[in-house]
């Protein structure tokens, strides 16, 4: 299997892994050792299409030339542009939608027997997704481990594709959380919470402040060192939240905030529910009652309509703000939500300078900001082992595949053992650290 895209994505790849070697088939890393290579895509932006369908054609070209038997497309971009798929790319054999995930082994052995059935896709909605099975078969790291805790998006954001592939916003039960999570905490040091939007867990089932009574149960689990919370949506962060993370033992003090964008206009054209006043009241609230709170945010520039005047608002709001960590995005013109029939679109190239002006800035922020860690002691997390006793692991300010590492120089540790270290040095992204004795 080639797993694409996000964490959530990786979970299903994972929950499908597990069902596949239940069904009795042998499941191996390399393409050329197996009969079915199964590519689990992302179609949520279109960078994102694009590097899935070129895995898609490399694939394909391996059953060209008589290496692999067939070829199974499934996740995000099939569910989104299964038809496209179809008519495009002839020869792959099966394309198959997220409602079907739990069937994929039956679908293998359908399109082994040469079935004609090609395309299985079906519109999601609130009643489609079964929460039954929690047996995944981990294919990242085993002392860090993804809790997905919800599907699907609610919110109605106009740039977002989202809502129209996963469908709704579905809370997993608390209880099969929590049986998940006993399961993954027997090898995992480290659960990071996921979902589009975690601050809106169970209220889908009419129960508020959810995030709270799960950061509670969660904190009870022997073994597990820290729970690491992604994707908070601004207006669902509580007071009663910010003070479960204060308290917490086991929560680290780093917050995945995306606000997307500062400026009013803007805001509201992209349907997001807070403003730039707001923004800026929540993220002082955050800093004084967390003090050695790590934010990361992302950003879009290039959205419809903005100008000169509103980009130079959101550089203004990034140095204002100070994050940690910033990714930015330009905007992508995808077919089928609000913003993409907006007048005023703002050229690629114009969006592509925006792009590297906030890179630029923020490159300069997150440096400072290392620097000023230089002397402190850290409890890493290590993840890898290198040569010459140098280790990759990651301070609690850092989440896996996104963010910066600390890299450990006379480091003995196994990945995910935990160890003390001083910051020696800073780059941009990473910290030098040597591991004390």
């Amino acid at each position: 299997m080639v797993a694409l895209g996000c964490p959530k994505n990786q979970v299903d790849a994972e929950l499908m892994l597990a069902r596949i070697a239940q069904a009795g088939m042998v499941i191996v890393g390399d393409h050329l050792m197996a009969d079915v290579v199964v590519v689990n895509t992302c179609g949520f932006i279109r960078p994102a299409i694009q590097e899935s369908i070129n895995q898609i054609r490399s694939i394909l070209k391996l059953k060209r030339q008589g290496l692999v038997k067939k070829v199974i497309v499934c996740g995000c971009l099939a569910q989104r542009l299964a038809d496209r798929l179809a008519r495009d790319l002839r020869s792959v054999d099966a394309i198959v939608g997220l409602a079907y995930n739990n069937r994929l082994p039956e679908i293998i052995q359908r399109t082994l027997a040469g079935t004609r059935r090609r395309v299985y896709v079906e519109q999601i909605h609130d009643d489609i997704w079964s929460w039954e099975d929690t047996t995944r078969l981990l294919i990242g790291p085993g002392h860090t481990a993804y809790l997905r805790i919800s599907d699907g998006c609610s919110h109605k954001c106009s740039f977002c594709t989202i809502p129209a592939i996963r469908g709704p916003y579905r809370s997993r039960p608390m209880d099969q959380v929590l049986q998940e999570a006993r399961q993954l905490v027997e090898s995992a040091k480290e659960l990071v919470i996921i979902g589009q939007d975690i601050t809106a867990y169970l209220k889908d089932r009419g129960i508020r402040y959810g995030l709270v009574r799960l950061i509670e149960a969660l904190e009870g689990l022997e073994g597990l060192q820290w729970i690491r919370l992604l994707y908070l949506y601004p207006s669902g962060i509580s007071k009663q939240l910010i003070g479960a993370i204060a308290s917490s033992k086991k929560v680290v003090h780093y917050i995945d905030l995306p606000i997307q964008h500062s400026d009013d206009q803007i805001l509201e054209a992209m349907r997001r529910p807070y403003t730039n006043a707001g923004l800026r009241r929540l993220i002082d609230d955050l800093r004084q009652r967390i003090p050695d709170v790590v934010l990361r945010t992302t950003v879009i520039v290039g959205f419809p309509g903005e100008t000169d005047q509103q980009f130079e608002s959101l550089l203004d709001f990034v140095q204002w703000a100070q994050f940690d960590a910033l990714g930015c995005f330009p905007y992508y013109q995808e077919d089928g939500t609000p913003a993409a029939s907006l007048p005023n679109q703002v050229p690629g190239p114009e969006k592509a300078r925006r792009y590297r002006k906030v890179m630029a800035r923020q490159q300069s922020i997150s440096l400072a900001k290392n620097r000023a860690r230089i002397g402190s002691v850290l409890t890493c997390l290590v993840d890898k082992v290198g040569p010459r006793q140098r280790c990759i692991g990651r301070f609690y300010g850092q989440a896996p595949e996104v963010d910066g590492t600390c890299i450990i120089h006379n480091c003995r540790c196994q990945p995910g053992a935990s160890t003390k270290a001083v910051v020696t040095d800073a780059r941009s992204y990473d910290l030098i650290c040597d591991a004390r004795r």
